[in-house]
């Protein structure tokens, strides 16, 4: 390969603001750090994310570091996708955002150079895209009310719970819509009779899935919990790796596939075809993130049952425009690759 050929890796971090404080079961924050790669090949680029949400362990340093152990030059073949994603695999353990921006920006670059969108080449149709749920954190009965008055066009709202006021929260929801809703615990509960009594509540409350309601290290009183569940549960911190898929397979009702957590999208469809095989239900997800990440995983949206795909929803200087959403339907963007367009210069 000559060196006009050679594919560049180049990176650079970027900081998200938040719309409005975000709080869950273990924390608040108003801003997440990312690092955004850019893969340059023969006049064309492909762009991917890592995003770095507290409770993963990755940082800026630590993935700025591992991008810098990468030597592209190396492959033959840009487009050998699997071969370059199991070189940065060996690099080192763990890194999974890290990897996850090779993976999104090597996919991104592959369907530019085939000239089509990922969904297209995966063989799955733009119009089957589920809806996706608006997410609203832990917050006052007020801020609450005003959060999901501010998400009117969603179908459907996923409520971050595990705090000390789980029911004040569904009640102050259900003063102003009746839409139903997704609850995601994030490990917040750790009474698994009290688990139960909620599940059963929220049940009344027309709450449809339960995310992660238990630590998943509580194995006994999460197996005696799902067991007895009246709503389907499903893994979020539960399932990271496709090696957590293996493990876990069957245990949980569904999982909550997200490419930071797994390490990008050949891992992400290998963790769908193991829960389609042992019969749970899937959700594809997102941390807080731009487009460029969000738009990755909305490509394999059509092959799902739910979506929660609204990181770049909850930030104000998102700095792509991709996937998008009409009514809460997902929209897919008839473009090669991620579809994603930069909204200001990054590189």
């Amino acid at each position: 390969m000559g060196m006009r050929n050679r594919p560049k890796l180049n990176f650079v971090p970027y900081m998200l603001k938040l719309k409005h404080p975000f709080s869950v079961a273990w924390g608040t924050r108003k801003e997440t750090p990312v690092v955004l790669t850019r893969i340059e090949f023969e006049g064309l680029a492909g762009n991917g994310e890592a995003s770095m949400p507290p409770y993963l362990g990755e940082s800026v340093d630590s993935v700025t570091r591992f991008l810098s152990k990468i030597n592209l030059p190396d492959f033959t073949s840009i487009g050998d996708i699997e071969g370059i994603m199991n070189h940065v695999n060996s690099i080192e353990q763990g890194n999974y955002a890290a990897k996850a921006s090779i993976d999104i920006a090597l996919h991104d670059l592959a369907g530019k150079m085939a000239g089509a969108p990922l969904y297209n080449i995966w063989g799955l149709d733009p119009d089957d895209t589920p809806f996706t749920s608006f997410t609203i954190g832990i917050d006052t009965r007020e801020k609450v009310m005003a959060k999901v008055e501010e998400a009117l066009e969603y179908k459907i709202l996923k409520i971050k719970l595990g705090g000390d006021n789980d029911r004040e929260i569904i009640e102050s929801v259900r003063e102003v819509t009746d839409k139903l809703l997704y609850v995601d615990v994030n490990q917040g509960w750790t009474d698994k009779d009290y688990a139960l009594d909620m599940i059963y509540w929220l049940k009344e409350q027309n709450v449809a899935i339960i995310e992660q309601p238990m630590p998943d290290n509580m194995e006994e009183d999460l197996a005696w919990l799902i067991k007895r569940s009246p709503l389907p549960v499903f893994a979020d911190e539960g399932i990271k790796t496709v090696a957590d898929m293996e493990r876990r397979k069957g245990f949980y009702h569904g999982v909550n596939i997200k490419l930071m957590k797994c390490g990008g999208l050949i891992n992400a469809r290998r963790i769908l075809d193991i829960a389609r095989q042992s019969g749970m239900k899937v959700m594809i997800g997102c941390m807080t993130e731009t487009s460029c990440a969000v738009s990755a995983a909305a490509q394999l949206s059509p092959a799902v049952d739910y979506a929660d795909l609204d990181g770049n929803l909850l930030i104000d200087n998102d700095c792509y425009e991709g996937a998008g959403v009409w009514e809460g339907k997902i929209i897919l963007p008839d473009k090669p690759g991620i579809g994603i367009t930069d909204k200001k210069q990054i590189f």
